[in-house]
């Protein structure tokens, strides 16, 4: 993918559609209900409308594409976990044994693992993963930048090459996940770069991280900020700088699904940051967005103000994965059901009382 590639794919996507969110509300308004009683599965349904463009919305089939790659400042001593346990859990994933396995059987969804930059991924690739690299794992990004832009740009188009696949497959819904180790770090540092906010403001522990490890993080992401002096208005320099391959393969996701009217649910902080990449290349994209969850990762909730989002829950969830959205896609069917299934005051013959 060229950078000219990247804005024409861009230029395909669609924005809200207010008018029909407004009848949306309208119709769900006349069910049989106190005015606005089902709070975010209204917002759910209505936002729903507005972006497929579909009065009643028929989404098919679903997926979670979970994306994995290893970040080279895991080398600063970041993550409570050794570089090796990402290739053991995408080993984990082919063998449908991990936690988005379990949730993804429970909503219906098929799974779509890619290694997009596993540092020793395993060898030959377990059965269901795509082998889709970009490199083995990012560099370390305190020291040089976390990859080119010609990467960045390869990364994204094979996550957008993915929603397109999925939609002519039939694939109406998809949730994005991810796996990485250190990859809440290169989150922190890219939402920092965004959001104009602090380390200290957008970094959590992550995997679990010691009190020396958490200052080994803030230190690192002070350093990379310091050293590639990242410029919001040029997204795909700081994706570049401080990425992920798996992030900006979300990042590709969201935007080849938004290019398709496809609606995506957002994880987590590492997949929520990965969608304001996207919605950063270009806003509309955000129109797509269907937050799932609020993380126990304190960047997450700097996220969700940024792409001015509310999630749909709050679990004290902080797995990634895909988890979060695999639960959502629970939500999505209770809300569009809701709009097409549930009785008006005047087809039951209860008395409205228009509040």
């Amino acid at each position: 993918m060229t950078e000219d590639a990247l804005r024409a794919l861009c230029a395909e996507i669609p924005a809200l559609d207010p008018e029909l969110a407004a009848r949306t509300q309208a119709r769900l308004d006349g069910k049989t209900k106190p005015r606005r009683s089902l709070g975010k599965l209204e917002d759910l349904a209505c936002r729903i409308a507005a972006f497929t463009g579909q009065a009643t919305p028929k989404l098919g089939e679903r997926a979670v594409v979970v994306l994995a790659a290893d970040h080279g400042v895991a080398e600063e001593g970041v993550s409570a976990y050794p570089q090796e346990v990402t290739a053991q859990m995408v080993a984990n994933f082919s063998r449908g044994g991990a936690a988005i396995n379990v949730l993804a059987r429970q909503a219906n969804a098929r799974i779509v693992v890619a290694d997009l930059g596993v540092k020793a991924p395993v060898e030959p690739p377990p059965e269901g993963v795509r082998a889709l690299r970009v490199g083995p794992g990012t560099r370390n990004f305190t020291r040089e930048p976390a990859m080119t832009r010609a990467q960045a740009l390869q990364a994204i188009s094979v996550g957008a090459t993915i929603a397109g696949e999925l939609h002519a497959s039939g694939v109406g819904l998809i949730g994005i996940g991810e796996m990485g180790i250190a990859n809440t770090t290169s989150a922190s540092a890219l939402v920092c770069a965004f959001t104009g906010a602090s380390a200290e403001e957008v970094t959590g522990r992550g995997t679990g991280i010691d009190e020396a490890g958490f200052l080994r993080k803030l230190d690192a992401i002070r350093r990379a900020l310091a050293l590639h002096r990242p410029d919001a208005r040029d997204p795909l320099g700081v994706l570049a700088a401080l990425g992920g391959f798996e992030i900006a393969g979300l990042c590709g996701v969201v935007l080849g699904a938004a290019a398709r009217r496809v609606p995506v649910i957002t994880d987590g902080f590492i997949a929520s940051t990965a969608a304001l990449c996207a919605a950063r290349l270009e806003p509309r994209a955000a129109g797509c967005l269907l937050p799932s969850h609020r993380s126990v990762e304190v960047g997450h909730r700097m996220v969700l103000k940024a792409l001015a989002l509310q999630p749909l829950f709050d679990l004290d969830l902080r797995l990634g994965e895909g988890t979060g959205a695999a639960l959502a896609m629970n939500l999505v069917d209770a809300s569009l059901r809701i709009l097409d299934e549930m009785a008006t005051f005047e087809a039951a013959g209860v008395s409205d009382s228009g509040r």
